[in-house]
């Protein structure tokens, strides 16, 4: 049956899209631990174990039963999506959250949207979250969608351009007519708030484990939570940083670059690089809401390759700004320099750079942002998100990884993963080349995980 949020236009396309899209990625393949005959519908539910050093296939675990528990650890968009459209099927998840809702990237991205964006297996994720969110934005009342043409804009010379409002040494070009925008704060807050509507929890804690036991008919190892033995293990419940046990049948980590964290939980590879960035914002013009449009810039004399986005109330949102930070998984963990939403800091010499670069565009920079900030974007080695069973752990599931698409993606990604625990596969579109044991290390003749040389499956 298909989701009341899919659109029927897009339902029309899923069938070969969801099976080419999957081998035109280059070298982003289905990784070599899936059975070669498995359909692609199922190829995200087969599992990675070890027993003695031999590689075990097993099936991921069954459609939701009516009693089960679910936990969502991560409060943005995709574990606010999650959570909403686990709602829509009668499901109650607990998300926790251990800052607030849409503390980090998801309230402070810049939410392009362009369907036509896409390339090899997130052709259908970028064409029917497109769809979607038109549709969620009537269902929830989200004032800040709407459609914008975008622009390829040349700063620092003059010329002519669509948007009236770019005064200075700028000319423009339409790049795409088919794009839209819509503000992450508002979106994430609304589907957070629409799931709590229908059931679901939300609590502010700090997630610091997840407990297991071994999974019925799998070998045990004594209890440790992990692998060691290469028995397979079950969920049993969400620890939290006080020591409550949260009991749970199934838990969705959605934590953006800090699902890193779950390399701990599950004994397993989750490769996460948080690509910190500063954002800025300028206040409001009456010229820029009446004639919006989304611009991306080419690289300038100030290193900025500047990415605006214009909002319903004329504010203009930059992104874009250059000297990225691409932060590793130890200053993500405990005790790092960017461990919590609340430490990422805006970098003032590019603050002061895109503030020039604006400024030679269009008189509306004159003032200075209103608006300084900064966040991390999450991105695995591949470019391709994270989304699937954990191998080894029945009911551990990871949704994260999407890179600059996060905003885009969200409302599949949630349909997706709900999808996927209550039926136990997604079938709107195949997440096999996603599944996080394209990330799993070969075994060793004695059961212990070898070194990073041994990821299974080509990485870029």
């Amino acid at each position: 049956m298909r989701s009341p949020l899919l659109p029927a236009a897009t339902a029309s396309r899923l069938g070969h899209l969801a099976i080419a899209a999957t081998f035109a990625f280059g070298c982003a393949r289905p990784s070599t631990a899936f059975v070669a005959n498995t359909p692609l519908t199922t190829r995200s539910a087969v599992a990675v174990t070890r027993r003695g050093g031999q590689r075990a296939l097993t099936m991921g675990s069954p459609p939701l039963g009516a009693e089960e528990r679910v936990v969502i650890v991560g409060g943005g968009i995709v574990g606010a999506s999650t959570a909403y459209h686990l709602a829509l099927r009668g499901v109650k998840p607990i998300v926790i959250e251990r800052s607030k809702v849409a503390a980090a990237a998801s309230g402070k991205a810049g939410g392009f949207l362009a369907g036509g964006w896409g390339s090899g297996p997130t052709v259908p994720m970028h064409e029917i979250s497109f769809d979607m969110h038109e549709k969620l934005a009537e269902t929830l009342g989200v004032t800040s969608y709407r459609k914008i043409p975008t622009l390829s804009v040349n700063g620092g010379r003059g010329g002519s351009s669509p948007a009236a409002w770019l005064d200075g040494k700028a000319s423009g070009s339409l790049m795409d007519s088919d794009t839209a925008q819509v503000t992450p704060l508002e979106l994430t807050t609304k589907l957070m708030e629409a799931a709590k509507e229908k059931g679901a929890e939300v609590r502010i804690a700090t997630v610091s484990g997840v407990s297991s036991s071994p999974a019925a008919g799998a070998d045990s190892d004594g209890g440790s939570g992990k692998e060691e033995g290469g028995g397979e293990r079950r969920v049993t419940a969400v620890v939290l940083e006080d020591g409550e046990e949260i009991a749970c049948d199934r838990v969705v980590v959605a934590m953006g670059p800090w699902s890193c964290l779950a390399e701990e939980w599950f004994d397993i590879a989750v490769p996460m690089q948080g690509i910190k960035s500063t954002s800025i914002v300028f206040k409001g013009s009456q010229q820029v809401a009446d004639d919006p449009y989304a611009l991306f810039c080419a690289e300038d004399r100030n290193g900025c390759h500047l990415e605006v986005y214009p909002r319903p109330n004329g504010e203009m949102y930059l992104c874009g700004l250059g000297g990225s930070d691409y932060v590793d998984p130890p200053r993500l963990k405990a005790g790092g320099d960017c461990d919590k939403p609340e430490v990422i800091q805006p970098d003032p010499s590019r603050v002061t750079a895109a503030t020039n670069s604006f400024k030679g565009m269009t008189s509306i920079g004159n003032e200075g942002p209103t608006v300084t900030q900064a966040c991390m974007r999450p991105c695995p080695p591949d470019g391709l998100p994270i989304m699937g069973e954990v191998p080894g752990v029945r009911g551990a599931y990871i949704s994260a990884g999407h890179n600059c698409w996060g905003i885009l993606w969200g409302p599949v990604t949630g349909l997706l993963m709900s999808e996927l625990l209550v039926d136990g596969k997604a079938t709107t579109v195949n997440i096999g080349p996603f599944s996080p044991s394209r990330f799993q290390r070969k075994a060793s003749s004695r059961g212990r995980r070898k070194g990073a040389s041994d990821l299974v499956g080509e990485q870029w």
